[in-house]
C-alpha cells in the first residue's frame, strides 16, 4: 500500500516556513474583474453548464460567509459542498482516499476530522501572512480530501474565501489550476508565491483601470 500523502502533508505543513514566500501587503484588493466567477462562468461552464451553476452559487454562499467574516469551519464547507455537488446532504469520507491516478492515498484515523477543524481554525493567524494563509487552507482541504468528490473545487472556494474575508478579491484564478503533491515543500511554498504574485499583480491591473 501507499504511504499516507495526509501524514506526509501534515509532516511538510509544520516544516514550511510559511512567512519566507509571502511578499505581498494584507491591504484590501478590489479587482476590476472578478477572476473566479469568471473562472467559473467561463472555462468551466464550456466544459459543464451545470456545474458551473452550482460552482456560482457555492461562490455566492462563500461570500456571504466572507462579508460577515465567518472562518472556514467544516460546518461552513459542507453547506459549500452541498452547491458544488448538487446534494441535499454530504458526509465526510468514511475510509481512505485515492488521488492522482492512486500516486497518492489519503488516510483516516480516530483524529483526521478533529486535527482537519484545527488547520481550518488557523486560516485566521494573522502571524501567518494572509497569501500564506490562503495557500494552506487550499493544501489542507486536497490532502485531507474530506469528500469523496469535489475536492478541488472545494479547495479553490477555501482559498478565494480567506482573501475575500480581508478584502482581497483576485482578477484571475487561471493559473492556481495546477496539480499538487502532498510531500511537496517547495510546491506549498511556491503556491504561497504565486498568490502573493496575482494578488500584486491583480492591484496593479486594478489601479491602472482606475
Amino acid at each position: 500500500m501507499s504511504d499516507d500523502a495526509l501524514a506526509l502533508w501534515c509532516q511538510v505543513r509544520d516544516q514550511v516556513d510559511w512567512c519566507s514566500a509571502a511578499t505581498t501587503s494584507s491591504a484590501p484588493v478590489r479587482s476590476a474583474v472578478d477572476g473566479l466567477a469568471a473562472w467559473f462562468d467561463g472555462p468551466v461552464r464550456h466544459r459543464d453548464p451545470d456545474r458551473a451553476d452550482r460552482l456560482l452559487a457555492a461562490m455566492t454562499l462563500s461570500r456571504a460567509a466572507a462579508a460577515q467574516g465567518e472562518p472556514l469551519t467544516p460546518a461552513l464547507l459542507d453547506d459549500w459542498q452541498k452547491q458544488v455537488l448538487g446534494m441535499p446532504e454530504v458526509r465526510l469520507r468514511q475510509g481512505d482516499a485515492f488521488a492522482k491516478a492512486g500516486r497518492e492515498r489519503y488516510g483516516l484515523t480516530p483524529h483526521t476530522w478533529r486535527d482537519f477543524a484545527a488547520c481550518l481554525r488557523q486560516s485566521t493567524d494573522r502571524s501567518v501572512p494572509l497569501p500564506a494563509r490562503a495557500a494552506r487552507a487550499y493544501l489542507d482541504i486536497a490532502f485531507f480530501h474530506p469528500y469523496p468528490d469535489g475536492n478541488a473545487r472545494l479547495a479553490l472556494l477555501a482559498l478565494a474565501h480567506v482573501l475575500e474575508v480581508e478584502g482581497v478579491r483576485l482578477d484571475e484564478v487561471g493559473p492556481l489550476q495546477t496539480t499538487r503533491y502532498a510531500d511537496d515543500p517547495a510546491g506549498a511554498l511556491d503556491l504561497t508565491a504565486l498568490i502573493s504574485v496575482l494578488i500584486r499583480a491583480t492591484d496593479r491591473r486594478a489601479t491602472a483601470a482606475a
